[in-house]
């Protein structure tokens, strides 16, 4: 006799192999670094950054940064960050050095989880994962921006910073980089506005004053240039010439942090040498 409940069977059978195994949850203690999907986290074995006696030219930019994530990791009060200004100027190869510096200095005690901003809307389901771990992160969000017309991703940023209920936890801080100081785009036309001005404004503005510390980084000297070429020169074992690492930047129209690694990787390479 046939058994009536086998088409059944091998039918939910089939279902089950339909969906998508659920991924393992995220050991938030087991590795330095984590990137934020906006639904689940890859681990990251090892944070790549530059030694931060390598990052000159940002001196008090550098103290500060480093000393505020030391603090977070010995589970002291410490700032969301905001690091604004010029393109290449070590906004986020500071803050990871930071934190592998922390980590050296406090094993265990600290990660680094990147959230891309497209996984913005992922954060509220972030938070309460990690404020249950006995540890503390900071959530790294690079270049972050928003389009002009785009009111709801600025005031959700507001409230997760501060005064929201799905404001981090106290074990997390965001540090956020970005080219502007006030983050979202402003423009002429609010000075010229003769209604509410000051309350345009005052919207524009709000979600970088949500940060504690926030810290401006600007296009280097010619001197600061050369100085941050002569370090990573000394670090690699690479002669150099200060007449073409200036023609380096003055062909790509900039002095700046990035521009001179990108001179090292060429020197490095003449030198058929690996960084």
């Amino acid at each position: 006799m046939t058994d009536q409940q086998d088409p059944l069977a091998r039918i939910a059978d089939a279902l089950e192999r339909l969906v998508p195994a659920q991924a393992p949850a995220t050991d938030w203690m087991a590795h330095p670094a984590y990137v934020w999907t906006g639904d689940g986290a890859r681990a990251v074995n090892e944070i790549v950054a530059p030694k931060l006696d390598l990052l000159r030219g940002i001196e008090r930019q550098k103290e500060s940064v480093t000393q505020n994530v030391a603090r977070l990791a010995q589970g002291h009060a410490a700032h969301d960050m905001l690091l604004w200004g010029s393109r290449g100027m070590g906004k986020s190869a500071l803050l990871r050095a930071s934190v592998l510096a922390a980590q050296q200095d406090n094993p265990g005690q600290i990660a680094l989880v990147q959230a891309g901003t497209d996984a913005l809307e992922g954060l509220p389901q972030l938070f309460p994962e990690l404020g249950s771990v006995e540890r503390n992160f900071l959530v790294f969000i690079d270049d972050l921006g928003f389009a002009e017309n785009d009111s709801v991703g600025p005031r959700h940023l507001r409230s997760w910073l501060e005064g929201g209920i799905e404001a981090r936890p106290a074990n997390v801080r965001l540090a956020v980089t970005s080219n502007r100081r006030a983050i979202v785009a402003r423009e002429a036309s609010e000075q010229a506005d003769p209604l509410n001005v000051r309350d345009a404004v005052d919207d524009k503005l709000a979600l970088a004053d949500r940060f504690g510390l926030a810290l401006g980084f600007h296009n280097c000297s010619q001197d600061e240039y050369l100085e941050i070429i002569s370090g990573y020169a000394e670090e690699h074992g690479l002669a150099w010439e200060e007449s073409d690492a200036l023609e380096w930047a003055k062909r790509r129209g900039a002095r700046s942090g990035r521009t001179a690694w990108q001179y090292i990787t060429e020197l490095a390479g003449r030198a058929d040498k690996s960084l």
